[in-house]
């Protein structure tokens, strides 16, 4: 593998098309405004790297980024590349990855909308998200403790897992297919509206009418605050861990509660059942 260090890049394509190099202590940066450096590459390791150009890694394959840092200069930095493991690092940029596969992310701090849209196979884990409409079109997401400050999360998501995370999202889940949330906290408004084999084991779940048009949604061992109108229209199965707020005309399924604030059956078609737990 080719060692270039201690260099400075801002022209553009400057490692265009390269196969097997490791890039460390560099920097892409400069008055030249260069774009794409890394883009068609292979078999790419880049550590201690700062990044203030846009498009770096675009139809690549096979790359691993370790320590680096992404400017919000770093626009739209991996899109179209298979293959990636990014650790200890800052993505700052604006859609910051999209359109990629086989993805790995561990110790990292993302501040980036619309990242990760149309993404196929990402592993996250122990790291921080800001950004609105983060996953957009997604499937198969693992993420084990990731914090999340944004809007319009996970919407049109399949296939997907989520545990000891802490979501801070209001519309988030919406029209998501096969997930599983485990021992996480979900705070935010009109939770997973629309959405279809969803199941949330043993969270927290904050926020005004969630969970509403659902198909076999499935509630096991949660607690729900400040949960009013919740199951507007869902077929559900749920055992709920502590009183909620109110519930609303569920379409069918069983819902278990120690207690209930307010229940509103004023819809002929609303066929779901509220049962109370035994003390």
């Amino acid at each position: 593998m080719e060692v270039i260090k201690n260099r400075t890049f801002d022209e553009e394509r400057a490692l265009y098309g390269r196969t097997g190099i490791y890039v460390k202590d560099c920097a892409f940066d400069g008055p030249v405004d260069g774009e794409s450096a890394f883009k068609e590459a292979k078999d790419i390791r880049v550590e201690n790297v700062f990044f203030n150009l846009r498009y770096p890694f675009w139809h690549d394959d096979r790359v691993r980024i370790d320590r680096a840092e992404l400017t919000e200069l770093c626009r739209a930095a991996i899109w179209y590349t298979n293959d990636v493991e990014i650790r200890n690092s800052k993505l700052h940029g604006i859609k910051a990855l999209r359109e990629c596969s086989g993805v790995k992310i561990d110790g990292c701090d993302i501040i980036s909308p619309e990242f990760g849209w149309s993404t196929r196979g990402i592993e996250m884990k122990n790291s921080s998200v800001s950004g609105e409409y983060f996953m957009m079109r997604s499937s198969r997401l693992h993420f084990d403790n990731v914090s999340l400050k944004g809007k319009y999360s996970f919407q049109y998501n399949e296939d997907c897992v989520f545990e000891n995370c802490d979501f801070d999202t209001k519309d988030a889940f919406w029209h998501t297919k096969n997930v599983v949330v485990r021992n996480s906290v979900v705070k935010g408004e009109y939770l997973a509206w629309y959405s279809e084999n969803v199941t949330f084991e043993n969270c927290k779940i904050i926020g005004t009418q969630p969970l509403c048009y659902c198909k076999n949604l499935r509630l096991v061992g949660c607690r729900m605050e400040g949960c009013d109108l919740s199951f507007e229209k869902s077929e559900v199965e749920a055992t709920l861990a502590a009183p909620i707020d109110s519930i609303k005309n569920p379409a069918g399924g069983h819902i278990y509660v120690p207690s209930v604030g307010e229940i509103i059956m004023d819809d002929e078609d609303a066929k779901g059942e509220i049962l109370y737990l035994q003390s």
